[in-house]
C-alpha cells in the first residue's frame, strides 16, 4: 500500500512540476526557413499564390496523397482558401489574407481540433535571376501551460516540414 501511495505522490509531483515549468515557457512561437531558388520571382510566386499548386510541393500533401481538400473563394490571390481533412496530417484551413505580386503571400492558418490559429507569410526577395523565399509562421497557443510545451517545440516540429516544402518548391521552380 505504501508503494502505491509513494508512486502516486511521485507521479503527482512530476505532473505538478511540468505544469509549473510550462507556466514559464513562452506561449508564442515563430518558425522561419529560407531558400534561394534559381528562378525569377514570378515563377516562384505563381507556385505559392495558387492553393492547388501547394499539392505539388507541400510535404503534407506528399505524406498523405489521400488528403481531402476543398477549395473556396477565388482560385488564387487574396481570399483564396482551402480546407483539408487528413488522417495523418490533421484537419485545418488556410486563407490568403494579403498578396503582393512577386513579393509576398500572407495567410491565416487554423487547426480547429487543436483550437489553434496562426499567421504566416511567404516572402520573396528577387535578385536578378534568383529569388530568396522565406517562409514564416507565428502564433500564440494561449494560457494553457501544457500547450506552452507545443510552442516551445514548434520550430523543431514544423521547421523540417518547411525545409522539405521549400526544397520541393525549389526543385519545381527550377525545372526548365
Amino acid at each position: 500500500m505504501k508503494i502505491v501511495q509513494w508512486t502516486l505522490a511521485v507521479v503527482g509531483a512530476i505532473v505538478l512540476a511540468l505544469v509549473i515549468a510550462g507556466i514559464f515557457l513562452p506561449s508564442k512561437f515563430t518558425v522561419q526557413r529560407s531558400v534561394v531558388i534559381n528562378a525569377p520571382a514570378n515563377r516562384v510566386y505563381n507556385l505559392v499564390v495558387e492553393p492547388k499548386q501547394w499539392a505539388n510541393w507541400s510535404v503534407w500533401n506528399q505524406r498523405d496523397p489521400n488528403m481531402k481538400i476543398i477549395y473556396k473563394g477565388p482560385p488564387f490571390g487574396m481570399g483564396a482558401k482551402w480546407e483539408w481533412v487528413s488522417k495523418s496530417e490533421g484537419s485545418g484551413s488556410m486563407e490568403f489574407t494579403r498578396v503582393e505580386p512577386d513579393r509576398v503571400v500572407e495567410y491565416s492558418l487554423a487547426f480547429p481540433e487543436y483550437n489553434m490559429r496562426s499567421a504566416g507569410a511567404l516572402t520573396l526577395e528577387p535578385s536578378g535571376s534568383t529569388t530568396r523565399i522565406t517562409w514564416t509562421n507565428s502564433g500564440d497557443v494561449g494560457g494553457n501551460p501544457l500547450k506552452h510545451y507545443v510552442a516551445f517545440m514548434m520550430d523543431r516540429i514544423v521547421g523540417p516540414d518547411f525545409e522539405g516544402g521549400l526544397a520541393n518548391l525549389k526543385a519545381l521552380a527550377e525545372k526548365p
